[in-house]
């Protein structure tokens, strides 16, 4: 016998820890200052065309950002929680140029001192499908990798 699962928001979350070769400070610094953001928060092929950032309780944020072949996207959100230089909690929404407009999700972010090193441990949850989780799990490690390349070159 066939059953069908509608997931609604029960997928499971995107947890992601990576350890970045810079100071915990600075780390926190790329998520919360837009020429920050601007220069890593897109997926491999995207480049970002508009950021603000406005990283306090309450504060809103968005990112746009399109492909070479015109592609774009909008993500947006508004900080919950703000603890320099240890935590962010925020929601986010995706935005696609044809009207989609995706759940919205929460995501945290830690930032751990593990010397002169940084661990980050990323979480977001409240997807609508696995299909979207996977997805998004694909489009943040390819920014993490410019968030990575980002924190050499600053």
């Amino acid at each position: 016998m066939a059953s069908t699962h509608a997931e609604g928001h029960t997928a499971r979350p995107i947890s992601i820890v990576r350890l970045f070769d810079a100071p915990r400070e600075l780390v926190f610094r790329t998520w919360t200052q837009a020429e920050d953001v601007a220069a890593w928060f897109a997926p491999d092929g995207f480049t970002v065309t508009d950021c603000a950032v406005d990283a306090r309780p309450g504060g809103r944020w968005h990112v746009r950002f399109r492909s070479a072949s015109g592609e774009g996207h909008r993500e947006y959100g508004e900080f919950r929680e703000v603890v320099r230089p240890e935590r962010l909690v925020f929601t986010l929404t995706q935005q696609g140029d044809d009207g989609h407009t995706g759940p919205e999700t929460l995501v945290t972010v830690a930032f751990a001192e593990h010397g002169s090193k940084t661990e980050m441990t990323f979480e977001q949850t409240g997807f609508d499908s696995a299909a979207t989780r996977d997805g998004n799990t694909e489009g943040w490690r390819e920014c993490f990798d410019n968030l990575d390349h980002h924190l050499t070159t600053t």
